[in-house]
């Protein structure tokens, strides 16, 4: 296989946009990775472009890359749709790059655009729950409380999700379950997530491209509206639209372009879910694929400069730091309360803002996660730029069956010196 380079990227800001819609998102963020990389439009020879809602909101299936890259004026070459639900963004970035890795193309692009705020929040709600097995929800979540039950953690009707009258999207309850679990087994607190989502809103002060700018205390977020417990509505990531692209080439193609800042993909590792209980953290998804990117890479989480999570809830944070190998199994909470996640930290976590600030428009967001991990390691994240920074990791995990995400992708880039 190739190397293969990151040489644009480009990303509108997260929001409310409730007067724009997938074509003109779509527009602002491949203009600005073409502006980023000094390409033109003819110059990409292959795309990959990823959405789930725009089907469920305006019906529009089936061709949706070709009807939004289209609309620039991007036209003939092969376009590939990806849904991934929360993870179509790394799904598409991994196509693009094994197309380039593998010698099929020289230059590719990656897209990820939703719209997915809706002022009926309750269809916001019902497209995000379409990313698990639609056919057995009342099943996965019989299993889930009866195996909360076996472990001798408590429920209540509260936990029971009506798919017929959602009032907070039913992700949020599998967070709520998998956080009582670790509550029980390792003693984390509802105080551990609130100093992660506290220090999360103060990067996403630093973004101007994050939905969120304002900064938010530990006491704000335990203060906040309670949505299921233990999380309150400040450790849930918003709902929102943007769009955010990468364009990727090999190094043949790199000598073509005029003064590059190129990043290079030292990793790009996408897989599937497996049947396990959600108390077995030793068989997860996470474990399993981000073993197969360390070893692809070369790298070990000792080498991480800086590492972007997908915590959709707070709690994805304190999990992955564990499950991705930065701190034992127990001891994501006491790593967030250290600082050692905090810009200026030994391991700064989501500088970006995360989910949780930034925003999460679904499939836009695996390629946002690239945008500030190639902005991080160029040195052009200003006020919020992790000083030395040499390598950054990506997970973006999508949807949900059963006990863990339905798919993930995991990636690790490297600062290439000028």
């Amino acid at each position: 296989m190739r190397d293969v380079y990151i040489v644009g990227v480009g990303m509108t800001r997260f929001f409310k946009w409730l007067e724009r819609g997938i074509k003109d998102l779509t527009r602002e963020s491949v203009t600005e990775a073409l502006d980023d990389a000094g390409l033109q439009r003819d110059q990409i020879e292959a795309a990959w472009f990823a959405n789930s809602t725009w089907g469920y909101f305006e019906g529009q299936d089936q061709v949706r890359g070709q009807v939004a890259l289209g609309s620039l004026g991007i036209h003939e070459i092969p376009i590939s749709n990806s849904e991934g639900a929360c993870g179509g963004g790394s799904q598409a970035l991994h196509g693009a790059w094994l197309a380039v890795a593998s010698g099929a193309y020289e230059c590719a692009m990656a897209v990820g655009s939703e719209k997915l705020y809706n002022e009926n929040k309750a269809k916001s709600f019902g497209a995000i729950a379409l990313g698990t097995d639609v056919g057995n929800v009342k099943s996965m979540t019989d299993s889930w409380i009866k195996r909360l039950h076996d472990l001798g953690i408590a429920t209540s009707a509260e936990d029971e999700v009506d798919p017929s009258n959602l009032t907070r999207s039913p992700m949020m309850d599998i967070y709520a379950y998998m956080i009582r679990w670790h509550m029980k087994a390792y003693g984390s607190t509802q105080r551990q997530l609130a100093l992660i989502t506290s220090k999360n809103h103060f990067h996403g002060s630093l973004n101007p491209k994050a939905q969120y700018q304002k900064e938010m205390t530990v006491e704000d977020v335990l203060a906040g509206k309670p949505i299921v417990y233990p999380l309150t509505a400040p450790m849930c990531a918003p709902l929102g639209d943007g769009s955010a692209a990468a364009i990727l080439c090999s190094a043949d193609f790199l000598k073509r372009i005029k003064s590059p800042r190129p990043v290079k993909i030292l990793a790009s590792v996408y897989g599937s879910s497996t049947p396990r209980y959600f108390d077995e953290p030793e068989k997860g998804i996470e474990v399993r694929l981000s073993a197969k990117a360390y070893n692809m890479a070369g790298v070990g989480p000792e080498d991480v400069s800086v590492l972007e999570i997908h915590d959709a809830a707070s709690f994805g944070e304190l999990k992955m730091t564990e499950q991705l190998g930065f701190c034992k199994r127990g001891e994501g909470g006491p790593l967030a309360a250290s600082g050692a996640t905090r810009l200026g930290g030994k391991l700064p976590v989501n500088v970006s803002g995360g989910l949780i600030s930034r925003g999460h428009p679904l499939a836009a967001t695996g390629i946002a996660q690239i945008y500030e991990l190639t902005t991080q390691l160029r040195g052009e994240a200003g006020k919020r730029q992790v000083e030395g920074a040499r390598v950054g990791m990506s997970e973006n995990g999508g949807g949900q069956i059963y006990f863990e995400e339905a798919s993930m992708g995991i990636h690790i880039l490297e600062k290439v010196p000028r």
